[in-house]
C-alpha cells in the first residue's frame, strides 16, 4: 500500500461539519474518527492476499474504535442473527458479481482481493468508508443517517474507491477528485441496478436512498438524475451539487469540493444512460470502465480530459457505430464540458 491511498468517506465533511456546528455529538465523534483514519493512512498495513475469486471476511467491531474486530462471517458461512453483518456480506458479493460478470474484473483489484469489511464501528458512527484495504461501517446514530450497511449503492460506490486505486489512481483534489467521486457513484450506481435488473429508465439515480432517518427532509446523499436536488434539510442544509459547470463550485473546502463538484459527471452519465437506453452497464458503464482502467487516463485529469477519454473509448468500443461516441459527446456538452 502507497502513501497516496486516502480515507474515502461515503458523507461529505461539509454535512458533518453543518450538523457538528449545531451541536450533534454524533456528527462531532465522526468527525474526529475522520480525521484519525486520514492520519493513520500512510502506515495502513496491505491489503489481504489475493486468491481468484469472491472471497469475503466481515469483521465486527463492537462499537469500538478499532479495526477490524473479530471475525463473524466468511467466505461461503451461511448468513448469521446480525443483519448489518448479512448486508455488509451481500453487497460486498453485489460489488464483485457487477465488476466480474460484467466487466470481467477479478475483485476490485483485478487479481482476486479478499473484500474485507468491519461493522458495527464506534459509537453511532456516522460514515462508511474504504481505507485502502477494507471496508468500515458505522451504524449511524438513528436520528440524521441510519445503518450504513444497509444500502447496496453506498458499498459499491466505496469500494469503486478500491478500483480506482489500482488503476487511473485519481487525485483527490478539485476536478480529479471530483471524477473520482462520480466514478465511485456511477458504479455504485451500476451495482444496484444490476443486483436489481433495473435498466436506465427505471433506476432511481440515487445514491444513499434509504440512508437518510425518518423525518429527515430528503431521499438520499446525491442524485444523478437531478444534482442539488437529493435534501433540503434544515439540518443538513440543502444538496450543494451542481449538474453544469456554469455553476461550478470554486471552493478550498473538502478538497475543492469533490463531493460537490462531482455532480456534473454524474449527470452526464445519467443523460447518457438513459439517452442509449437499455441496461446502464452495458453500453455506457462499459465505457467509463474502459476509460477507467485502460490505462491512458493521467492521475490529473479534469472534466474535459476525462470527456475526452470517454469519447476516444465510445470510438474503439463500438467502431462501426458512431451514434454511441456522437451521444457520449452530446451528454458532456448538456452539463457544459466539451470534449473538443
Amino acid at each position: 500500500m502507497t502513501a497516496a491511498v486516502r480515507i474515502h468517506a461515503i458523507v461529505p465533511p461539509y454535512v458533518l461539519d453543518r450538523l457538528a456546528e449545531a451541536g450533534h455529538e454524533p456528527a462531532v465523534r465522526s468527525l474526529a474518527l475522520d480525521a484519525a483514519h486520514r492520519a493513520a493512512r500512510l502506515t495502513a498495513p496491505p491489503p489481504a492476499a489475493a486468491d481468484p475469486g469472491l472471497s469475503r471476511l466481515i469483521a465486527d467491531s463492537g462499537h469500538a474504535q478499532r479495526l477490524p474486530g473479530h471475525t463473524v462471517r466468511t467466505e461461503g458461512q451461511t448468513p448469521v442473527a446480525d443483519a448489518s453483518v448479512n448486508h455488509a456480506y451481500d453487497g460486498l458479493g453485489a460489488t464483485f458479481a457487477l465488476y466480474s460478470e460484467v466487466f470481467g474484473r477479478d475483485s476490485i483489484d483485478g487479481h482476486g482481493l479478499r473484500l474485507d469489511a468491519s461493522v458495527h464501528y464506534g459509537q453511532n458512527y456516522d460514515n462508511a468508508f474504504w481505507n485502502g484495504r477494507q471496508m468500515v461501517f458505522g451504524d449511524g446514530d438513528g436520528e440524521i443517517f441510519g445503518d450504513f450497511t444497509a444500502c447496496i449503492d453506498v458499498i459499491g460506490h466505496e469500494l469503486t474507491h478500491g478500483v480506482t486505486q489500482f488503476t487511473a489512481g485519481l487525485q483527490y483534489q478539485d476536478q480529479p477528485g471530483a471524477l473520482n467521486e462520480s466514478i465511485s457513484d456511477v458504479f455504485g450506481s451500476l451495482v444496484k441496478q444490476y443486483a436489481l435488473h433495473q435498466d436506465a429508465a427505471s433506476a432511481d439515480w440515487l445514491i444513499g436512498a434509504g440512508l437518510l432517518a425518518p423525518g429527515v427532509q430528503g431521499v438520499a446523499l446525491r442524485s444523478m438524475k437531478a444534482p442539488g436536488t437529493a435534501y433540503d434539510d434544515p439540518q443538513l442544509g440543502k444538496d450543494p451539487q451542481p449538474a453544469h459547470m456554469r455553476d461550478y463550485v470554486d471552493t478550498g473546502e473538502d478538497n475543492g469540493g469533490v463531493h460537490i463538484n462531482s455532480g456534473i459527471p454524474n449527470h452526464a452519465f445519467y443523460l447518457l444512460a438513459t439517452a442509449l437506453g437499455g441496461h446502464s452497464w452495458e453500453l455506457a458503464g462499459r465505457i467509463w470502465y474502459d476509460t477507467l482502467t485502460g490505462g491512458g487516463l493521467p492521475a490529473t485529469a479534469d472534466f474535459t480530459d476525462f470527456a475526452r477519454a470517454t469519447v476516444a473509448a465510445a470510438r474503439a468500443r463500438h467502431p462501426d457505430r458512431p451514434s454511441v461516441a456522437d451521444t457520449v459527446t452530446a451528454s458532456w456538452a448538456q452539463v457544459g464540458v466539451s470534449p473538443g
